[in-house]
């Protein structure tokens, strides 16, 4: 008898320490709380964070027609959505985009969410770390997988509606998500390593030059470049993005910081005191320029 209480403890033990692992939360100081790693619905409806979910679940008006389309072919693809609870396109998208599974009765067994940390030493990652690899720079991304392998993705917001964006990747497949460039530039590395970012620079120039909206797209890709200690190909990133945007301070200012952080203060200074010279009565360049001297 004592032997099978044993047992049943050890069985209860690991069921409670697996639930754990689902839905965990992360409370820091004052800062509001946040899931971090495998999340599900029940953890998106907790106290904590249903007022949103509920909210932008209930109020969306469901495409009906193109859900009909969508059909029974969404059911062959596998999806993991890679989120963070503190975000507010995760906030808003993430809820409809179960709504529209719901409505195609899609077997929820063959989605994996992934809630990610917006901490700084943990940027856009998450504990079990399944984001490595996939290019996870903005949230929400929703992966759609067939047989295993990535067949496209959303990121961050649809290009059109949701439903619309997922029709046009299970049906032609023609869908290019948002933030190209860095889809771009991700490839290059993936491919030809940092040496080959450097040799393609002037056809991405030539390429993207006045069709990138924001310095904060490639911003945001190499802050998750430099938070995984890929120094090089973030200064690397950070340079080409002072290129296609000359009248940022902030490209400047993000391509001394991985300067410095990766022990090259000197080049960090060269660059605030060119920032500085563009922008001579910008009081933020002026006292990183301290700063790094005082290093």
């Amino acid at each position: 008898m004592k032997h099978y209480s044993l047992f049943l403890v050890t069985v209860l033990f690991s069921i409670v320490t697996i639930a754990q692992d689902i839905n965990k939360e992360i409370v820091i100081g004052d800062d509001k709380p946040f899931l971090l790693g495998e999340i599900n619905k029940n953890g998106l409806t907790s106290e904590n964070y249903n007022t949103w979910f509920s909210k932008n679940h209930n109020d969306y008006k469901i495409d009906h027609t193109t859900i009909n389309a969508i059909g029974k072919k969404l059911k062959a693809y596998q999806i993991t959505i890679f989120m963070g609870t503190w975000c507010g396109d995760s906030k808003k998208e993430v809820p409809r985009f179960y709504k529209i599974l719901e409505a195609c009765n899609y077997p929820m067994d063959q989605l994996s969410v992934i809630g990610l940390s917006r901490k700084s030493d943990m940027y856009k990652q998450s504990p079990n770390h399944h984001e490595a690899g996939l290019n996870i720079h903005r949230v929400p991304t929703f992966i759609f997988y067939k047989d295993k392998k990535e067949v496209n993705r959303i990121v961050e917001h649809p290009v059109e509606t949701l439903e619309k964006d997922i029709l046009n990747i299970l049906d032609s497949n023609k869908y290019k998500s948002n933030y190209q460039i860095v889809t771009k530039v991700n490839n290059i590395l993936i491919k030809d390593g940092l040496n080959g970012l450097k040799r393609q620079r002037r056809k991405l120039l030539k390429t993207f030059t006045g069709k990138v909206i924001s310095m904060s797209e490639l911003n945001t890709y190499a802050r998750t470049l430099y938070s995984t200690n890929r120094f090089y190909e973030a200064i690397e990133v950070c340079e080409l993005n002072t290129i296609l945007f000359p009248n940022s301070s902030r490209a400047y200012e993000s391509l001394s910081i991985v300067l410095d952080a990766n022990g090259q203060t000197n080049e960090a200074i060269k660059v605030i005191e060119k920032a500085i010279k563009k922008f001579p009565e910008n009081e933020d360049l002026k006292d990183n320029l301290k700063d790094l001297k005082s290093i």
